[in-house]
């Protein structure tokens, strides 16, 4: 237990040094190498498109990260014992009745935040957060655009390191092959120590991109099939329903606003449960 509470505390930390090593290379390394083409016009400059675009993809995995953490699942543990001992609003009490006994086999007690979450799906590290009925949407655009930010972060370094070093990856193998090539060129003094780090950074974004696409595509699939990963582990039979209802009870009516803009639910079904 002891480790699983610092790795809930270690794994957030690492994922923010992360992030904030990325901005760096992006913003002091990579942009400023794209505008020393004299031949382009600053104003048309392709690195104000890809300033842009990583701008964009690093504010959606960062602010639905933050909404994952915000916006924690709703502890139904408390609302029973404040039930039983005639504590808060009354209004809440039934709600939370109704709520326990509708859904019994889809509340987890996690002991890394002691709390009982509806439609647990499981606790995630990273976030030092339970994964549930209120955040699954924000922790399915979370993997999906540090995904797309870490993938398009690689390309960025592969074009970086392909000016610098005068390499071409126009060879399948180019890439696999660069990282054992680049460490004896740095012990022979052939690779500068800033060149080695970016180097490595690759690596590391390939393996978060690939990783967190992953995440976000099995997320999806159990979403489709009105699962949670809890669910499945325990082997526990859901009632069947049509996909887009479970997809829509995750994302809500109106899914596309939440895709450009990171954001609470909007229009899904969950928040609707609170408010009665």
């Amino acid at each position: 237990m002891l480790i699983l509470r610092l790795l809930n505390v270690v794994a957030p930390v690492y994922f923010l040094c992360i992030s904030l090593v990325t901005f760096i290379l992006q913003l002091f390394l990579f942009l400023p190498n794209m505008f020393k083409d004299p031949t382009i016009t600053p104003l048309f400059s392709p690195a104000l498109l890809h300033g842009a675009l990583f701008l964009f993809l690093s504010a959606n995995a960062l602010g639905n990260y933050i909404l994952v953490i915000q916006n924690s699942p709703e502890d139904l543990g408390t609302r029973r014992n404040a039930r039983a001992k005639g504590v808060g609003t009354p209004s809440e009490w039934p709600e939370a009745g109704r709520k326990a006994s509708s859904s019994s086999q889809s509340t987890h007690f996690c002991r890394l935040c002691a709390r009982v979450t509806l439609r647990h799906d499981h606790h995630c590290f990273f976030t030092g957060n339970c994964i549930g009925s209120r955040n699954m949407r924000n922790f399915i655009m979370f993997c999906l655009y540090t995904s797309l930010a870490c993938l398009y972060s690689m390309v960025a370094g592969v074009a970086y390191i392909s000016a610098v070093l005068s390499i071409s990856f126009a060879h399948p193998l180019a890439f696999l092959t660069l990282l054992p090539h680049s460490i004896s060129q740095f012990f022979s003094g052939a690779v500068l120590g800033s060149e080695m780090f970016v180097i490595l950074m690759l690596y590391l974004w390939f393996g978060i991109g690939l990783a967190c696409a992953g995440f976000c595509c099995h997320q999806l699939l159990l979403v489709l099939r009105g699962q949670t990963r809890h669910q499945v582990r325990k082997g526990m039979v859901v009632r069947a329903r049509p996909w887009r209802k479970n997809l829509q009870e995750v994302f809500g009516k109106r899914w596309l606003l939440g895709l450009l803009i990171p954001m609470l639910n909007v229009g899904s079904e969950y928040p609707q449960h609170k408010g009665k």
